[in-house]
């Protein structure tokens, strides 16, 4: 795997110039924004650098693009999206954004179901959007499930309008059985809501899995849903600028088409998403096996180092969230361990205030920075 991965030798990794790498101060280890510490695929600095080489820098065309996603869409997630309804968007973020003010009122009000990716939250405020929570059930053994009474509850809102559901769910790292997706369906069809699925962090399921495509399962509502997908977690290519949304009728697709202008992405990351979605599947396998590694190390890290920090390993995703409410460190966590042990993981805040006392961990890395993260942490302790 270190062949394809690279080393993640905190040396070459100083190097880098961005937003993780750049945040703090050399003497802290960054394990907090979802940057994977890996080397990029070959198959995708490659296509980059031809591009280059030709001074092929101009504005994006979708190219092969839906069909590079329809093939591995086919191939490792059971699902045949129509290529001609694939879409290029700037990210996943911006293309939700777009379709929220394409089809819904302002003021209306958006169901989230936190602890949740942050910008969930301030996103919809920027946009005139009301955020509507539908909080996931904690279960007795630290895991979390769907409440399917609350967001039926909070779908029933006279104001709302839509539902934004992640897919695998961040920070938690839960992958929704094909039943669970079936009720949400009902749910939002029996409310006419919108339904807006982001599934980023799909490629990222892990071997025990199995991640089921909402434009897979037998509802109408598969029809009527907007899919946002995205090579940037899964290949660790973010700074790209280039993700999709899928549509799931001629209804939607032209809803996506309308908004073209306000969704163009990085003709560079749409060349890169092509070669990260066909040649660079080997890549995204070293990349998952390393992240399952990492998953059991850390749970071990923990019960030597860390015994009264909860952890439940997630399904999927290169995240860790950590119940650290019996370290004695308040709310925020995260601001102790940077502090005192010199190790920046994400707020568990952040993500809602059922996220206090919590923090998220990345272990997209080597086992030995994993290593050091929790070391860094126990020190603080």
């Amino acid at each position: 795997m270190q062949q394809i991965l690279g080393n993640c030798s905190l040396a070459g990794l100083a190097g880098r110039k961005s937003f993780k790498w750049r945040t703090y101060p050399p003497d802290v280890l960054p394990a907090f924004v979802a940057e994977m510490d890996f080397t990029v695929a070959e198959p995708i600095s490659a296509a980059v650098r031809a591009a280059l080489a030709i001074g092929d820098t101009g504005y994006p065309h979708v190219g092969a693009l839906g069909e590079a996603f329809a093939s591995f869409a086919a191939g490792r997630l059971g699902w045949a999206p129509r290529k001609d309804w694939v879409f290029a968007v700037p990210d996943v973020m911006t293309g939700i954004v777009e379709v929220l003010l394409a089809v819904t009122p302002h003021g209306s009000g958006v169901v989230i179901s936190p602890p949740v990716y942050g910008p969930f939250f301030f996103r919809l405020g920027f946009i005139g959007r009301r955020v509507v929570e539908a909080p996931l059930r904690r279960c007795d053994d630290g895991s979390y499930d769907l409440d399917l009474a609350v967001l039926d509850s909070a779908l029933a809102d006279p104001g709302v309008s839509a539902y934004l559901l992640c897919s695998p769910h961040n920070p938690i790292g839960r992958v929704w059985t094909r039943d669970q997706l079936l009720a949400i369906a009902e749910l939002c069809q029996r409310h006419d809501v919108v339904l807006l699925v982001d599934e980023i962090h799909a490629p990222l399921v892990m071997p025990d899995a199995k991640f089921v495509p909402f434009g897979s399962i037998d509802h109408p509502m598969a029809g009527r849903a907007y899919v946002f997908s995205s090579a940037s977690k899964g290949w660790n290519i973010a700074g790209l600028k280039c993700g999709l949304a899928v549509a799931g009728s001629e209804r939607t697709a032209a809803v996506l088409a309308g908004r073209w202008e306000a969704l163009l992405c990085s003709h560079l990351g749409l060349l890169g998403s092509v070669a990260a979605f066909g040649e660079s599947v080997p890549w995204l396998d070293a990349a998952v096996a390393q992240i399952d590694e990492n998953r059991a190390l850390l749970g071990r890290l923990l019960r030597e180092q860390l015994p009264e920090v909860g952890y439940v390993p997630g399904s999927a995703t290169f995240l860790a969230w950590l119940d650290c409410r019996n370290l004695g460190l308040g709310d925020d966590p995260a601001a102790a361990f940077l502090d005192r042990g010199k190790v920046a993981l994400s707020p568990g805040p952040d993500f809602g205030h059922q996220g206090a006392g919590f923090a998220r961990l990345n272990i997209g890395t080597s086992p030995e920075l994993v290593t050091e993260a929790v070391r860094r942490m126990a020190a603080a302790v």
